[in-house]
């Protein structure tokens, strides 16, 4: 087999064929832009989303609560015993069916939303698309998560 056809043979393996890459990367980069903001606020990128959650919603169930980010129960619930142990969230069993957890904020949850209040502004100068590159990237990547692979 000549040198030429050899490497088209390979063309898949090469990394810049490989759209798992770039989202890979820009996700590390995005989420390490975010640390200094979410230090201040005492929270891991995960705990983040999770607040984010809860003060939109108040009370969730764990199971939609991992639905709605996209994670898995051992990695949830470790992350909810820190934000616990935080005094953020309480966990409790629902009265109509002790399987079922609810998590919601506590006072000081609630509080913390009004400190995290600069950091999508904060983010939005770090992240170098336009308002409608940023809303077809959006689109892009919900498609992605919504449709199997």
């Amino acid at each position: 087999m000549c040198d030429a056809q050899q490497q088209d043979r390979y063309a898949a393996l090469r990394l810049e064929n490989q759209l798992c890459f770039p989202l890979y990367a820009a996700s590390r980069e995005i989420i390490r832009q975010y640390r200094p903001s979410l230090e201040a606020l005492d929270l891991t990128y995960t705990q983040y989303i999770t607040m984010l959650v809860l003060w939109e919603v108040g009370e969730i169930n764990v199971k939609h609560l991992g639905q709605r980010l996209y994670l898995d129960s051992g990695t949830l619930t470790p992350l909810l015993k820190s934000l616990e142990a935080k005094g953020y969230v309480i966990r409790t069993r629902s009265e109509a069916d002790e399987r079922v957890v609810l998590v919601q904020l506590t006072a000081t949850g609630k509080q913390l939303q009004e400190k995290a209040l600069s950091v999508p502004t904060r983010m939005q100068s770090c992240v170098k698309l336009s308002k409608e590159e940023a809303a077809l990237l959006y689109q892009l990547l919900y498609k992605l998560l919504s449709e199997p692979l």
